[in-house]
């Protein structure tokens, strides 16, 4: 009998002490699934915040940079903002830009554009969407244009138009040499002409 007593007693402890032992197991389980989710949803939120960081650290507000070369010519640029690429740290992109091109002798050359992208090396500047060129008494409209400032030369590409008080013209490309002053008005194809108006 006593025996009897001490071996369900035994077999109720080891019934309680698994059942305990279970319970736990298995609430530590889910406490570290909760655990594990919670980080993971932090981990997460921590990285979004830092990406908006990163991202805000690479948007600059209202930049402008200057060159002067050694003959005196100097270049303005301004935009309402700039963005670092990521991945090519001299080339910054802007938005409603404006710039200035200053010859030594000669008249101001004004260039403004929704966009563009601009090296912080050599200074090129590529204007892009409504690419508004003026000097003297011409204006020249695009959607494009390649500046090269060691070149001195300026190349306005897609839906080019040149207005003055005496003509209007439609071309492919046109390219100036700021230097020279000279200016090259083509069509990409042979068997396509340079557009001209005259005004009366």
């Amino acid at each position: 009998m006593k025996r009897k007593i001490i071996l369900s007693t035994s077999l109720l402890i080891f019934f309680f002490t698994f059942l305990i032992f279970f319970y736990t197991k298995s609430s530590n389980d889910k406490n570290l699934i909760e655990k594990e989710k919670v980080v993971k949803l932090v981990e997460n939120e921590n990285i979004e915040i830092l990406n908006e960081k990163i991202e805000s650290l690479n948007i600059i507000e209202d930049v402008s940079y200057s060159a002067k070369d050694v003959r005196g010519n100097e270049y303005f640029l301004k935009a309402r903002e700039g963005t670092i690429d990521q991945n090519e740290s001299n080339f910054i992109f802007l938005k409603s830009v404006k710039a200035i091109i200053d010859l030594k002798d000669y008249k101001l050359i004004e260039i403004s554009s929704d966009f563009g992208k601009y090296d912080i090396n050599n200074y090129d500047t590529i204007f892009s969407k409504n690419v508004i060129i003026t000097y003297l008494d011409n204006i020249i409209t695009g959607d494009y244009l390649d500046f090269s400032w060691d070149k001195n030369l300026m190349l306005v590409s897609r839906d080019v138009i040149l207005k003055n008080n005496k003509n209007s013209l439609q071309a492919d490309v046109i390219e100036m040499d700021i230097e020279k002053r000279d200016i090259k008005i083509f069509m990409y194809e042979d068997s396509k002409k340079v557009n001209i108006r005259t005004f009366k």
